[in-house]
C-alpha cells in the first residue's frame, strides 16, 4: 500500500488508533500508539519522534530521541483490538541526521537487500522459514534468591494421561509421536485453522499447518516464501497473532526451543533462494538438481556455520535443542532429503523455481532480520569466493561411527561458543555495511552480559537434585 491508501483505509473502516510497531535490538516487537488524526501523509517521510533510551541495546539517555519511520506496505488492521486499530511496522531513524539507525534490525535487512542487488549476482533473495512453537494450556516460572522454579501445562501433554480429570479421555500424543495423528489427538486443529486464518486476513500467504513431533501442544505454521525483509516483518506478524490467538482461548504460545524436557524442541528451518530478473539462480545439473552457483551458496553458509548460530540460534536455552537424538541438525554437512544434516536440498518438485537450500539450525527466537541476513551474507560470501562444500553425506547423520563423526564438523555446543565463533568470524557480515562493527560487538556483548553470565550466576534447580546431598 502507498501511504495515501492507508489514510483511505483509515477514513473507510473508522480506524481511531495508529499502532506504530518496531523491533527492539535482541528481536522482541514494541509499540506505541497515537490518535488517528495524528497519521498524515507527511508521516512517512519525516516519521513521528519517540523516547529510544529504555528499548534493550538502543541508545544511553543523554542521546534518546529517535523517530519512527512507518512503512505503509506493512499496514493492516489489528484483529484482536477493541478500539478500531492500524497496525504499521516501522524503521527507526536518527532524528538529526535522519539516517537510518544502524541498530534497527529492520535497517541490516534493508541494507542486506541493497547489497545483495549491488554486487550483480542477484536482485531478490526469497525466504520461507518454518517456524515451530508450543501451545500450553498453562505456564508458571520464577527466579528469587531463595528460589527457581518453571511449569508448564497441556492437556494434551502425555504426562496428562493419568491426570486426576473427569473426565479423562485420553486422546494424548506420546513423546515423539506427535506428527501427524488426527483429531481427538490433535485437539489443536480449529486453533491452527484460527491462526491461519486470521494470518490470510492480515495479507501473510500460508501453504499449511499441522500438528509436530513433540507431545504437549507442539505446533507449525508454514509461510509462503517472500523477498528478505518482507519475510522478516511477516515472521513479526507470524509470532503476534500465534500468540493472540492462543490468548483469546484462554492458551499460551511460546517459540522458545526446548520448553519440555525429553521430546523435540522447536526449530525454524529456513529455506531461501538467489533470483535474478525473475529467475531462480539455485537450479542446474549439480548434485540434486543444483547449480555450481548454489552448491557455493552451501559452502558459505557451511563455512561460516559457526558464527551464523550466534543469530540464528542465539538463546542459552537454544542448545538445549541442538542435541543429537531429537531430530536437531547438531552436524554442519549438507545433503539432498536428509534431514539429519544442517543443510537440506528439499526435493518435493522438479521445477527449477522449487530449487532452494534449507538451514534447520535456526530456532524462532533468533531475531529474524539479522538470522536472515547473516545467513544470505555467508551464502554471498560463498558464491563471491567460490567455496566448495566439499562432499555430500546421504546417510543418517544420528547413525555413524565414531570416527565417522570426527570427520564433520559439529555446531556450537552453547551460546558461549557461537558468540566466540562469531566474534573470530565476522568480516562476510560487514560487506556494503550491511552489519557494522558496533551492531556486532553489541550483540556479542549484550548476549554475554544479559544472558551467558545471568544464567552462569545462578543455581539450577536440577542442581540440588545432583549435589544436595554431597
Amino acid at each position: 500500500m502507498l501511504p495515501q491508501e492507508v489514510l483511505a483505509i483509515i477514513a473507510e473502516k473508522n480506524i481511531r488508533i495508529v499502532d506504530f510497531k518496531f523491533q527492539d535490538f535482541p528481536g522482541t516487537w514494541q509499540h506505541f500508539s497515537v490518535p488517528s488524526h495524528v497519521l498524515e501523509e507527511s508521516t512517512f517521510s519525516d516519521g513521528i519522534g519517540f523516547d529510544g533510551s529504555s528499548i534493550r541495546g538502543w541508545k544511553a539517555i543523554n542521546e534518546s530521541d529517535m523517530l519512527v519511520l512507518p512503512d505503509p506496505a506493512t499496514a493492516f488492521v489489528d484483529p484482536f483490538l477493541r478500539v478500531p486499530t492500524i497496525s504499521i511496522t516501522c524503521s527507526i531513524l536518527d532524528p538529526i541526521t535522519k539516517q537510518p539507525y544502524t541498530r534497527d534490525p529492520r535497517n541490516v535487512a534493508a541494507k542486506c537487500e541493497e547489497y545483495i542487488k549491488s554486487t550483480g549476482i542477484a536482485d531478490t533473495a526469497f525466504f520461507g522459514p518454518e517456524a515451530e512453537f508450543f501451545v500450553f494450556d498453562s505456564v508458571r516460572f520464577g527466579q528469587e534468591a531463595n528460589y527457581a522454579m518453571y511449569e508448564v501445562d497441556s492437556a494434551e501433554g502425555i504426562w496428562n494421561s493419568d491426570a486426576d480429570s473427569d473426565p479423562n479421555l485420553g486422546h494424548r500424543p506420546r513423546h515423539k509421536e506427535g506428527y501427524f495423528p488426527v483429531p481427538p489427538m490433535d485437539s489443536l486443529q480449529d486453533l491452527r485453522s484460527e491462526m491461519v486464518t486470521t494470518l490470510l486476513d492480515v495479507g501473510v500467504d500460508v501453504e499449511a499447518h499441522h500438528h509436530e513431533v513433540s507431545t504437549g501442544g507442539q505446533c507449525e505454521i508454514d509461510m509462503r516464501y517472500a523477498p528478505l525483509l518482507r519475510m522478516a516483518d511477516q515472521v513479526m506478524i507470524y509470532k503476534y497473532i500465534v500468540k493472540n490467538v492462543a490468548h483469546a482461548h484462554g492458551k499460551t504460545a511460546t517459540f522458545m526451543p526446548k520448553p519440555v524436557f525429553g521430546d523435540n524442541g522447536s526449530g525454524m528451518h529456513v529455506h531461501s533462494s538467489l533470483w535474478k530478473d525473475g529467475k531462480p539462480l539455485f537450479a542446474g545439473d549439480r548434485y540434486a538438481g543444483l547449480s555450481e552457483m548454489g552448491l557455493h551458496y552451501i559452502g558459505g553458509i557451511l563455512k561460516h556455520g559457526a558464527a551464523l548460530i550466534a543469530f540464528c540460534a542465539p538463546t542459552t536455552n537454544s542448545y538445549k535443542r541442538l542435541v543429537p537424538g531429537f531430530e536437531a541438525p547438531v552436524n554442519l554437512a549438507y545433503s539432498q532429503r536428509n534431514r539429519s544434516a544442517s543443510l537440506r536440498i528439499p526435493m518435493y518438485s522438479p521445477s527449477p523455481k522449487a530449487k532452494r537450500v534449507e538451514f534447520r539450525c535456526p530456532d524462532p527466537t533468533c531475531n529474524p532480520y539479522y538470522a536472515f541476513s547473516a545467513i544470505a551474507m555467508a551464502g554471498l560470501d560463498g558464491i563471491i569466493n567460490r567455496i566448495d562444500p566439499g562432499d555430500p553425506v546421504d546417510k543418517d547423520l544420528y547413525d555413524l561411527d565414531p570416527e565417522e563423526v570426527a570427520d564433520i564438523p559439529q555446531v556450537p555446543g552453547s551460546l558461549e561458543d557461537a558468540i566466540k565463533a562469531l566474534e573470530d568470524d565476522h568480516q562476510f557480515l560487514l560487506r556494503g555495511d550491511v552489519f557494522t562493527e558496533d551492531v556486532i560487538e553489541t550483540w556479542i556483548r549484550y548476549k554475554r552480559e544479559a544472558e551467558i553470565e545471568a544464567l552462569r550466576l545462578r543455581p539450577h534447580p536440577y542442581e540440588f537434585f545432583l549435589y544436595y546431598d554431597c
